[in-house]
């Protein structure tokens, strides 16, 4: 086809949000790609194309100029314009256009690529039960888009790079409540703030496990926390919880050659069971012995329904070897996307490090917002407000399940947390349950959901449900129970 059929069939949109120069160059560009016009062909003349296309001459030497400065075209006063004789060739004329080549991706990559695939994640408008949201109609945005505001007015110093530990303000009030509220011990120098704790487990994984190595997961556990360590080329190991937690001894007996456990002993998720002393003090011994690391996630641990927030781990540690994992979603909100991590001193200049390898540091105007709403008490004053909001809505759930569903379902532990777990008391289809559930607008996660696919019979669980009680008011709960109990009905016939 001769180069002025070509552009002569360029269609160009005149109503189009894009400028007419830039169709024009596109459609130059694509022609000069896919061989249909040959490198060293000469284009006509500005004013013919601007004939030809009924535009403007400056809406062709726009298009001509761009593909200049791209290196498509060249052009020589007095001889006029052509495609550049340096381009390699492109497809023949006349050939069919070929589909782009599949690359495939490395081992790593489809590990990474897939690594996230069983992981449920939050969609559509907030309907009840939806597992692990905080009150969102509690925060006190109007408090923390003042504090925001100040520093995008004042604080030109958030607008550049930071450390990749994150912001020292910050770090030194976490380190503050943490010993308060956690007996977590630390200095600023061992906290390092991350991008939630998904980034803080992918981290971790990354800088401590070597491919093949065995780490402990509880099953049923958050099935966010597989995906790290089984990116990482670790062995996964899934262990049985009971009534006191993660099963140590099991675990011990059936994997000792583990370098890592992920335990969540203040409030385990999603059976609600809290780690006893006598296990919590196992585990420490194990991993002492074994010079074996323990990643505590303390995900939510700041709702404790029945007294004040249990002591962690960490605080009992003697040897060095647990790291804290936190998370500000819970406690504020998802989007804010902040967590931390306190590590002993040597292994958090390495986490910092890699932080800064992954995405240089986490924004620091959000860290710095943060600083303030701790320092101004306005966080404190949160979680009380959020506590006790929550203690209500956790009350209202145990009472409508009580009085709907009372000899259908067997309760779990609510003494902390977001969530409460419901096992049934008669042989019901966890997936029909739930399907139902949706049919009739209520957000529920299966207990099976939460079973790590590799773990055998001694991690079986009852069936049942994961409810969320946190992001709704009282009245909202217990017309959910309706409808629960309406979608139980359903799946028993």
């Amino acid at each position: 086809m001769h180069v002025h059929d070509i552009l002569a069939a360029a269609t160009l949109e005149r109503d189009s949000p894009t400028p007419l120069f830039r169709q024009l160059y596109v459609h130059l560009k694509d022609a000069i790609l896919d061989g249909r016009i040959a490198a060293g062909v000469r284009l006509p003349a500005t004013r013919t194309l601007c004939g030809l296309l009924n535009v403007s001459r400056q809406t062709v030497l726009a298009a001509y100029e761009q593909l200049m400065a791209e290196g498509y075209l060249q052009g020589t006063v007095g001889k006029g314009t052509f495609v550049s004789a340096s381009l390699p060739a492109g497809a023949r004329a006349g050939d069919a256009a070929t589909a782009p080549m599949v690359r495939p991706l490395s081992a790593r990559g489809e590990l990474i690529a897939g690594g996230m695939a069983r992981v449920l994640h939050h969609a559509g408008p907030l309907r009840a039960f939806r597992a692990s949201m905080p009150g969102l109609d509690l925060f006190p945005f109007d408090v923390w888009r003042r504090l925001e505001a100040r520093h995008w007015r004042h604080s030109t110093g958030a607008l550049g790079y930071g450390p990749g530990a994150g912001y020292a303000p910050l770090r030194e009030l976490l380190c503050a409540y943490l010993k308060a509220s956690r007996g977590v011990q630390c200095t600023p120098d061992q906290v390092v703030i991350t991008s939630g704790s998904q980034q803080a487990l992918y981290l971790l994984a990354q800088l401590l496990l070597a491919p093949g190595e065995a780490m402990w997961i509880e099953s049923p556990g958050y099935q966010g926390a597989v995906a790290p360590f089984t990116v990482a080329g670790a062995r996964v190991c899934p262990v049985p919880v009971d009534a006191e937690g993660m099963d140590v001894a099991y675990a011990a007996r059936h994997y000792p050659d583990a370098r890592l456990a992920f335990a969540t002993p203040s409030h385990q998720l999603p059976l609600g069971v809290t780690m006893s002393l006598r296990r919590r003090l196992e585990l420490l011994r194990w991993a002492e012995a074994n010079r074996a690391w323990i990643v505590e996630d303390d995900y939510d641990s700041e709702y404790r329904h029945t007294g004040p927030p249990l002591a962690s781990l960490q605080s009992m540690d003697r040897a060095g070897c647990v790291i804290y994992v936190g998370t500000l979603s819970k406690v504020l909100f998802p989007a804010l996307r902040l967590g931390y991590v306190v590590a002993p001193p040597a292994l958090a200049v390495a986490l910092a490090r890699a932080k800064a390898v992954v995405d240089r540091h986490s924004p620091i105007v959000p860290q710095a917002t943060l600083a303030d709403f701790i320092a101004g008490g306005h966080f404190a004053r949160h979680i009380r407000r959020t506590r006790d909001a929550y203690g209500e809505r956790r009350q209202a759930l145990v009472d409508a399940l009580d009085a709907r569903l009372g000899g259908r379902l067997r309760q779990g532990p609510s003494d902390a947390g977001l969530d409460l777990c419901v096992h049934f008391t008669e042989r019901l289809d966890e997936e029909a349950v739930a399907r139902h559930a949706r049919d009739v607008g209520v957000d529920v996660r299966t207990l099976g959901y939460y079973t790590n696919p590799q773990a055998g019979a001694a991690c079986a669980i009852d069936p049942g449900l994961l409810l969320g009680f946190s992001a709704f008011t009282p009245d909202a709960i217990r017309a959910g129970v309706a409808d629960l109990e309406q979608a139980i009905q359903r799946a028993s016939v």
